[in-house]
């Protein structure tokens, strides 16, 4: 008599984290706080504009040599940038999967709407938008230069200024920075949520962390270009 065999596979424990609404919640807390701590080191590095063309050159120099010579030249910048599109990707993925699975169900709208979780879902889906099509053009525009005539490459200084010398350069950064910080302020409550971190003791403290952080990254980022606009960088 032969014995009864099982052909059945189990998912492993990875497919059913990433395939769960939780799991999924969780790599978007993550992802989201990497990009977060990022955004706190690039805004503190742009604030060196105002220490002259000299220390802001030189800090983008350091930022190439970084790890030398342990690392070659550029590679711990080229490490920083794939963590970095890793988060993004992961963040964007799970974010569009998660609206879908929110839209499948509820197939019909509600009778009587939440305001405020409306008002945050709406602001945090088209707030990823926005910025995800201004990282584009800023990468384009500060780092490749192809969108930047004149761009002047190892000018990192003078990049910046002739950039936001011009009014609509300054627009488009300055509603991306108010789009982030909207971003923040939802985005960092709802991770705490998410990894556990939040409680109702804890909420009140948390909000205004969120709050705090949200209108620090819009303040640190906008001074540029408000600094280059009424000349007090130049």
């Amino acid at each position: 008599m032969a014995l009864a065999t099982r052909t059945d596979k189990r998912p492993s424990m990875t497919r059913t984290l990433w395939d769960s609404t939780v799991g999924k919640k969780t790599v978007m807390a993550v992802s989201g706080l990497i990009m977060l701590l990022y955004l706190v080191v690039h805004m503190m590095g742009n604030l060196k504009i105002f220490f002259g063309a000299g220390q802001f050159n030189a800090y983008a120099h350091w930022l190439r040599t970084l790890g030398e010579p342990f690392l070659h030249y550029e590679w711990a910048l080229w490490l920083i940038r794939v963590v970095l599109v890793a988060a993004v990707v992961a963040h964007a993925v799970c974010a569009y999967q998660l609206s879908r699975r929110d839209i499948r169900a509820r197939p019909s709208k509600y009778v009587h709407r939440r305001r405020g979780a409306s008002y945050a879902t709406r602001t945090m889906r088209w707030g990823g938008i926005i910025l995800a099509l201004f990282i584009v053009w800023h990468i384009l525009d500060l780092t490749t230069g192809t969108v930047h005539s004149g761009f002047r490459p190892g000018h990192p200084y003078q990049n910046v200024v002739d950039t936001f010398s011009t009014w609509y350069e300054n627009v488009v950064y300055i509603v991306a920075m108010a789009a982030l910080g909207l971003h923040v302020r939802h985005g960092f409550w709802s991770a705490a949520q998410t990894l556990g971190v939040g409680s109702a003791s804890r909420e009140r403290a948390l909000k205004f962390l969120a709050n705090a952080l949200a209108l620090v990254l819009f303040a640190g980022f906008i001074s540029v270009p408000v600094a280059v606009m009424t000349k007090v960088v130049s």
